[in-house]
């Protein structure tokens, strides 16, 4: 059955795969991008069932009404996939001002603002599925991405609580959590001016291992949106989708410190409860 989507992001890596794969198999898709050019092939093969979309996402009355007008375009939205972003890097006292809040507007507050512009057009038509693109980073943490991590770890939970609230509407949510992947990511991520004071600590050693991926890149971008698609097809809604071994195995590593430190505090836990 044919599906429309809307999809933020989509000049390059899971964005742009996405778009060309569903197009091809017949999807009818508003692609989103902050500037014209990328998708102008798309748009000469398939004329019919891609409109492309100039649009920030830090700017909350655009995202309205670019949500607004793809229902109008489409008659409705079956998927909305999240995928805009981008990485900050550097020590926390490296990072400016302006980079915290522009990182946290784009990663959090933009894809709190496509979900928020969904959700009555999902209501109103019966249910839906949103795709909220996060990152293994939304359950781990390395040194250096301490601003990245935060707009990830909000993220992940401001869905889970909206995907309860909205559970009775039929709206599902899955959250997509690859690893490292062989995408545009790092040629995208922005960097503070370097201090001298952190050249021989953790984030030293990760900013000279930028060139030379230290996180082991591992992941397909083509089989990973193969995956992406197939669990819109997986009913009820996968909470969470991770992608590529050095996710998985990183992700339980972290889960299996987080519960062992978990139990070791029982008994203190415990020990707070009042008397009565």
């Amino acid at each position: 059955m044919t599906q429309s989507w809307f999809i933020t992001g989509t000049s390059s890596g899971f964005g742009r795969i996405l778009t060309e794969k569903l197009l091809a198999r017949g999807d009818r898709v508003t692609a989103t991008l902050r500037k014209q050019g990328p998708l102008d092939d798309l748009v000469a093969r398939y004329p019919e069932t891609l409109h492309v979309a100039l649009l920030d996402v830090t700017d909350t009355a655009a995202v309205r009404h670019a949500v607004d007008d793809a229902v109008a375009r489409m008659g409705r939205i079956d998927v909305v996939v999240n995928n805009a972003g981008y990485g900050l890097f550097g020590a926390a006292e490296e990072v400016t001002d302006a980079q915290i809040r522009h990182q946290i507007a784009t990663n959090i507050v933009g894809s709190i603002d496509v979900i928020r512009a969904s959700l009555p057009h999902m209501r109103a038509q019966g249910g839906g599925r949103i795709l909220q693109v996060s990152s293994a980073g939304g359950q781990l943490a390395h040194p250096g991405f301490s601003l990245y991590h935060t707009t990830k770890w909000g993220i992940e939970g401001f869905v889970e609580a909206v995907a309860l609230e909205v559970a009775p509407f039929g709206i599902e949510f899955t959250i997509i959590e690859p690893g490292a992947t062989k995408t545009k990511f790092g040629e995208g991520l922005v960097m503070p001016q370097p201090m001298a004071a952190y050249e021989d600590t953790p984030v030293g050693a990760m900013r000279r291992g930028a060139g030379s991926t230290p996180f082991g890149v591992q992941g397909d971008a083509e089989k990973s949106v193969d995956a992406i698609i197939a669990s819109v097809d997986t009913s009820p809604a996968p909470r969470r989708l991770v992608l590529g071994s050095s996710a998985h195995t990183r992700i339980r590593e972290a889960l299996q410190k987080r519960l062992a430190e978990l139990d070791a505090q029982k008994d203190i836990a415990f020990s707070a409860d009042a008397d009565s």
